[in-house]
């Protein structure tokens, strides 16, 4: 195996410090007995029991969280019908313009997606609230569902669904049975991708929030423009944790899906 040269090394060690750094500073500080975010006071728990008794806080959560799972669910059935329409059917009129709308998000400015949704809502007359939100969230995070699961039915086997269809399975089945549990990792990653995106998203969900809908990432920015608290350190902390929580998770699914399929291949090839 070649070595890492020194710069190499030096330049992964430097981004990973610039990357992670601030985390674990963030992290600390979560623990600071005292109020002042920038010194010291000794090790405490007290702010996470303050930031669970604060109601504002509990209340955006639940918003986000209720937002990030309904949207994301979505988000992941639409992601993976897109899909299949770009891998599976082949040249079709209009599919230009169907791509192009699909992976549009991916190049466009949040802002500009937020205001054309905004205009969108107003327009029809549909009030902003949780609806609105979730109906934004899905927008822009349907793109990233679509790439990843379309990156992996590109290198899928289709012999294995036509084998399934000579064994007499409808389409339907074969794809219920054969497709979907190959394919599955995929859509898990999409998912939680686009739980990850709505869970932090801030620009869209700020233009098509309701005056009685805040989400958690719109509340720590309004908190945050009177200063940083220990609350604001508790809760990101608890987020960070969530996603890596999620992110170790998707990791050993595929992985565990990875050995699976090829524990099937030998036991394929030995009979």
């Amino acid at each position: 195996m070649k070595r890492m040269s020194w710069f190499n090394t030096t330049s992964v060690t430097l981004g990973f410090v610039f990357l992670y750094l601030p985390m674990l500073i963030l992290i600390t500080f979560s623990f600071n007995d005292s109020r002042l975010v920038t010194i010291w006071g000794g090790f405490s728990t007290k702010w996470y029991g303050e930031l669970f008794r604060n109601e504002a806080f509990v209340n955006a959560a639940w918003v986000t969280f209720r937002v990030a799972i309904i949207s994301s669910t979505l988000a992941t059935v639409l992601g993976t019908m897109a899909a299949l329409v770009l891998v599976r059917a082949g040249r079709f009129s209009g599919r230009t313009l169907f791509s192009g709308m699909i992976y549009a998000p991916l190049v466009v400015p949040e802002v500009i997606t937020g205001l054309s949704l905004l205009l969108l809502f107003i327009a029809i007359g549909l009030d902003r609230g949780m609806f609105t939100i979730i109906l934004a969230h899905v927008t822009f995070s349907m793109c990233f569902v679509s790439v990843v699961v379309s990156s992996r039915l590109a290198t899928f086997d289709r012999s294995l669904e036509e084998a399934a269809l000579d064994l007499g399975c409808t389409p339907g089945q074969s794809f219920r049975l054969v497709t979907l549990p190959i394919i599955a990792p995929a859509v898990i990653s999409g998912w939680l991708l686009a739980f990850t995106l709505s869970l932090d998203n801030l620009v869209i969900s700020s233009f098509n929030a309701g005056p009685s809908t805040t989400t958690l990432p719109i509340k720590i920015w309004s908190s945050i423009r009177l200063g940083v608290s220990p609350e604001i350190n508790a809760l990101s902390t608890l987020l960070i944790s969530i996603v890596a929580i999620g992110v170790i998770t998707a990791s050993l699914i595929s992985k565990r899906a990875v050995l699976r399929q090829q524990a099937e291949v030998r036991a394929a090839e030995r009979s």
